[in-house]
């Protein structure tokens, strides 16, 4: 007997469609009918909406967990929470750290990956060590260095070949070099924490550098004589732009600024999101920082933004509350265009034949009420009722 999931819209990979049907076979999507065949078996979620599961390509931690605590069990922790906030595929992100510290964390995850049992890990986010002081965020500036080769390749052979993004600064020397070598090893390149010149930033880019780290934050900002990182984000053809949808990081217009010049297929909502993120207001940690958390944000001692406590479903919520993306806009870039900024776009972000049927449930005012991994629902709201039948 057939399953179908029946909703009043979905957000497929082609536009908006419904009300209709979704077909789900073996736990991957099998296609979208308007017309129900006979004996079919049916989720019914009449009043709701189905999207692609969220893809977050940047995020530390989460429910009192960072990638960087190096366990197993808070890497399975993080990747069950996750599935509360619409995330059905992540890259656990580290931080600023020493080569060894680096080299433990990815190898812990290059080894247990395939056994968390919430969000799927599609690869390691290297956020550093190859930054610049000036823009240094919280990231520890004891172990910035240039970028290298060759302990890229090390992490790369600790992980088992699964690091996937890696962030630099692009005026240190040798990130021309190193840029070409990790774009070759299918590594995309991003820039952050840099204080870089237009021009700097422009030349990396040229060598293969594709995505903007949390734009207009850690990197030098626009000026009409001098663009900067900032304006590299923004005006520079064929590349990515994170953005942190939160209300902290980012004024709602300066969002839409990126997005207007950028592209809404090409800006990805991100959360950076650390250990805070599900947890009450407090004391935490973010790598070797104490961190305060309340009032929506989490803070260094200085006052400096350190990561946030977002989660990317309100990111989504926020985008479309603000008035700055329709929802098909907004769902899109926080699935589809953060799977196709790391290359994992043939494999996760989409509601497309083939793909693994990772999808959530919302009401039209963005709440989610389930979240499903190959077709199974791992996530429901209390408040969420599923209608099952057979029709």
């Amino acid at each position: 007997m057939k399953k179908f999931v029946y909703a009043d819209k979905f957000f497929l990979e082609d536009g908006v469609a419904g009300p209709g049907y979704l077909e789900i076979n073996k736990g991957k999507f099998a296609g979208f009918i308007e017309t129900l065949p006979e004996e079919s078996e049916v989720l019914n979620f009449t009043g709701h909406w189905i999207a692609p599961g969220l893809v977050d390509t940047h995020i530390h931690g989460f429910m009192g967990h960072d990638v960087m605590d190096n366990e197993p069990v808070g890497l399975n922790a993080i990747s069950n929470g996750l599935l509360e906030c619409g995330v059905t595929s992540f890259l656990p992100t580290t931080l600023t750290s020493s080569f060894e510290t680096l080299s433990d964390v990815v190898a812990m995850i290059g080894e247990n990956y395939s056994k968390v049992q919430g969000a799927k890990i599609k690869g390691i986010f290297l956020e550093g060590p190859f930054f610049t002081e000036v823009h240094k965020g919280a990231q520890n500036t004891k172990y910035f260095c240039d970028p290298s080769i060759e302990m890229l390749e090390t992490w790369q052979k600790q992980s088992n070949h699964f690091i996937k993004k890696i962030a630099i600064a692009p005026e240190r020397q040798g990130a021309d070099e190193f840029i070409e070598h990790a774009v070759k090893e299918r590594v995309t390149v991003a820039l952050a924490h840099s204080d870089a010149t237009y021009k700097e930033a422009k030349r990396a880019v040229e060598k293969g550098a594709s995505i903007f780290v949390h734009t207009f934050n850690g990197m030098s900002s626009f000026h009409h004589r001098e663009p900067g990182m900032a304006g590299a984000a923004m005006n520079l053809p064929n590349v990515f732009a994170e953005i942190i949808c939160d209300g902290h990081h980012v004024h709602p217009a300066a969002a839409t600024i990126l997005m207007n010049t950028r592209g809404r297929d090409q800006t990805v909502l991100v959360t950076d999101c650390m250990m805070a993120g599900g947890m009450p207001e407090g004391c935490y940690q973010l790598g070797e920082f104490p961190v305060d958390v309340g009032g929506g944000a989490a803070r260094l001692k200085s006052g400096s933004l350190a990561g946030s406590i977002l989660q990317l479903i309100h990111a989504v919520k926020n985008a479309v509350e603000w008035g700055i993306a329709a929802p098909e806009e907004a769902i899109y870039m926080a699935s589809t265009a953060p799977a196709k900024s790391v290359q994992l776009d043939g494999e996760c972000g989409k509601i497309a034949n083939g793909y693994d049927a990772d999808f959530i449930v919302l009401t039209p005012q963005f709440e989610l009420m389930g979240t499903y991994l190959n077709g199974i629902c791992r996530y429901q709201a209390e408040n969420f009722i599923q209608k099952e039948g057979v029709r």
